[in-house]
């Protein structure tokens, strides 16, 4: 068996109605893991990859624990239970509830609910993969518990519902204004230097074009054309 790796997932948090998802107040929906899709350590999650670990641990009688930073020495920081759990078209889907009576536990789902905590990691060992150019295709894992965490990886995973007296929270992720500052500068200096080897291939293609021995008249399409076409 190789060693406990984990891996975090960045959750946007939706608010729910009253009766959403059959929730009570404590509980939240989510989705640990996203089929498909490439996460920051060049790992894909295969569709079925849960499926042994989750048969094993329901005819276990064992509940996967709920924790807090992947803290498996502090009890405090065994902040709930995953009381379902299972895969979708979408991915691993897992309905939690914390432990309210637990200080720790409230204060994490309390943060949970201000959006102020908005990752979900789990803890797994691979069973078997297989490497897809630069990408590793993970087949089969062993799961051995979910946690909410402060920094995470996969843009993919979100939280679907969220019981909470939360009102007016905007579906979706949005990209907050220091963020798109930083996007809209690094557009303007792709642009700059997409310029800038558009005149180079420019003046090349001019001083091509008298060439009588040249195959083809056709010129390169500009590459500020191109940027425009996908980025603008």
């Amino acid at each position: 068996m190789t060693a406990v790796t984990t891996r975090n997932a960045r959750m946007t948090i939706k608010a729910a109605g009253e009766n959403e998802g059959g929730l009570v107040e404590g509980q939240i929906l989510a989705y640990a893991s996203v089929f498909g899709n490439v996460d920051s350590y060049g790992d894909i999650v295969q569709a079925g990859a849960f499926d042994a670990t989750l048969k094993a641990w329901s005819e276990s009688g064992r509940v996967i624990p709920l924790l807090y930073g992947h803290n498996m020495s502090d009890p405090n920081y065994n902040i709930g239970a995953i009381e379902e759990a299972s895969e979708d078209e979408n991915g691993l889907l897992v309905k939690a509830t914390f432990d309210l009576d637990n200080p720790t536990a409230a204060q994490v789902y309390k943060l949970v609910k201000g959006r102020r905590l908005s990752e979900l990691s789990f803890a797994f060992d691979v069973v078997s993969s297989t490497d897809e150019g630069q990408t590793r295709l993970l087949t089969e894992l062993n799961l051995y518990e979910v946690s909410i965490v402060v920094v995470g990886a996969n843009p993919a995973t979100e939280i679907v519902a969220v019981k909470s007296a939360v009102k007016g929270l905007k579906a979706g992720r949005a990209i907050s204004a220091k963020n798109e500052a930083g996007l809209r500068e690094a557009q303007a200096a792709m642009k700059s230097a997409i310029d800038t080897i558009d005149a180079v291939l420019d003046t090349e293609a001019q001083r091509s074009s008298s060439d009588k021995d040249a195959k083809s008249d056709a010129k390169p399409v500009p590459l500020a054309a191109e940027y425009a076409t996908y980025f603008c």
